[in-house]
């Protein structure tokens, strides 16, 4: 049985990448770009839990860690990848954003197919 994070995940990284292909507005574009990061951030998280003998690992926080030997632990790498991808996806989706929005402000449209045919 696949477990439902994966479901949502693919679900959310196919339903980006068709608003990707067939949506012509800027703003449309950018929102799925950020349902593809969001649903391979989703995957990436989903990935580092493992179940062990049939129990759930606990979050990698040292503190008390005494009291859980013997516990299964998720693995911290896939947690840090995610947060940097996460701030990194922040950046990029600002920039976009600011460009769509100068793109408006120059042009007066968020039509791809129109801001394609316009020279200068």
């Amino acid at each position: 049985m696949i477990p439902l994070q994966f479901v949502t995940a693919f679900l959310m990284i196919f339903m980006g990448i068709y608003a990707f292909l067939y949506k012509r507005n800027l703003i449309k574009l950018i929102l799925a770009l950020n349902l593809i990061d969001a649903g391979i951030h989703l995957l990436l998280i989903s990935l580092g839990y493992r179940l062990e003998n049939g129990v759930l690992p606990t979050a990698p926080i040292y503190t008390g860690y005494e009291t859980l030997k013997g516990t299964p632990m998720v693995g911290p790498i896939p947690q840090a990848l995610v947060l940097t991808s996460i701030v990194i996806g922040v950046c990029v989706l600002s920039l976009a954003m600011a460009l769509t929005i100068n793109a408006y402000r120059h042009y007066g449209t968020l039509d791809v197919n129109k801001l394609r045919r316009l020279r200068g």
